[in-house]
């Protein structure tokens, strides 16, 4: 039966000699739910902030939760697709470039990001770490495809679980929060604010398994010594350089525009350096990724705007604690000037 799917369907990378049809598809169906999942937790806890922490007034806040689901279900399918397709050498190559771009933020203390904007930036980066970690983990495996299923099934089971809170918390957790009478709506109340750090642990783990996953996906198609440094060292040099761009493109122009100029460079350079040191079929798997990564902004698009809005009223509900100190401290002015008024009255 294998023989004749590799037969009728074309080799894009994911029928490879190595892998099964079935694999790939399972693996690409874990790596879309994995995105599904940081995408529906952090809108939940984006929904939940601006129903505790209004902005001020004038300031249109955008819809998180979103009526489309027949979208949302599409663009699940079209990530089940790209991730099934996109092989394991890009997927590495991409999850090797978002972790020297976290790395080198935090070396250089560059915190102009929040943290929810970088969980909205790794979406793409997190399925491909899902498809490089389980490629790696279950290659050879005796029983890879029951392997795959269990946990294509797990992940399935807790997006189903993250999908239904989150309808739930659109629908009913303005009222149940105050009436304090439902068991979901009342945990949420008191662990939204956990969420990022949930988040963060979270996905700490996942690329730290899904970096030595790609390190060694990547050596392993070299024979010799020679080999893999012909190809590591144009590889370090072409994510230093863009690295060092993004950043200062980050500083100058801290945009929605930015972004997606950003991601255009970064795969035009993973682009060039496949067409030096790669496959033509790498060369087909980069342009997919490019679609996958601007698929996962646009759908990520109403996020960011709510995430900057929050680091916008966060500034200002900062600023705003000095204003009752300053308005003491002049009360405290006018009422001595009035007493020494009184005084100069009286005498």
């Amino acid at each position: 039966m294998w023989g004749f799917l590799r037969w009728c369907i074309p080799n894009f990378g994911w029928i490879s000699l190595t892998s099964k049809p079935i694999d790939s598809l399972l693996q690409g169906v874990s790596a879309a739910c994995a995105v599904s999942i940081v995408n529906h937790l952090l809108r939940i806890h984006l929904h939940i902030h601006f129903l505790h922490e209004p902005v001020r007034a004038g300031v249109k806040v955008p819809k998180l939760h979103s009526q489309r689901q027949i979208l949302d279900s599409l663009h699940f399918y079209i990530l089940t697709i790209l991730f099934s397709t996109v092989g394991s050498r890009v997927s590495s190559l991409v999850v090797l470039e978002f972790s020297l771009r976290i790395i080198s933020m935090l070396l250089s203390n560059n915190h102009g990001d929040s943290r929810k904007h970088i969980f909205l930036l790794c979406q793409f980066s997190v399925g491909c770490g899902m498809t490089a970690s389980l490629s790696y983990l279950n290659e050879g495996a005796p029983h890879s495809t029951v392997s795959l299923m269990l946990s294509t099934s797990l992940t399935g089971l807790i997006m189903w679980y993250v999908w239904k809170l989150a309808n739930h918390s659109y629908r009913m957790y303005e009222l149940h929060s105050k009436e304090r009478y439902c068991g979901v709506c009342i945990l949420l109340l008191t662990t939204w604010h956990q969420i990022p750090k949930l988040l963060c642990n979270a996905l700490k783990v996942m690329f730290i398994v899904a970096d030595m996953a790609a390190i060694f996906l990547i050596n392993r198609d070299f024979v010799t010594t020679s080999e893999a440094i012909r190809f590591w060292t144009p590889l370090t040099i072409c994510y230093t350089l863009l690295v060092i761009y993004m950043q200062e493109e980050q500083k100058q122009n801290p945009n929605e525009q930015s972004v997606y100029q950003t991601v255009g460079v970064r795969m035009g350079g993973l682009l060039i350096l496949t067409l030096t040191v790669g496959t033509w079929t790498d060369v087909l798997h980069v342009l997919l990724s490019l679609v996958g990564e601007m698929l996962c902004l646009l759908q990520a698009g109403t996020m960011m705007e709510a995430c900057r809005l929050q680091d916008s009223s966060g500034v200002n509900s900062k600023g705003t604690v000095r204003h009752p100190q300053d308005s003491a401290q002049q009360r405290s002015r006018v009422s001595d000037t009035q007493i020494l008024d009184h005084q100069k009255d009286s005498s």
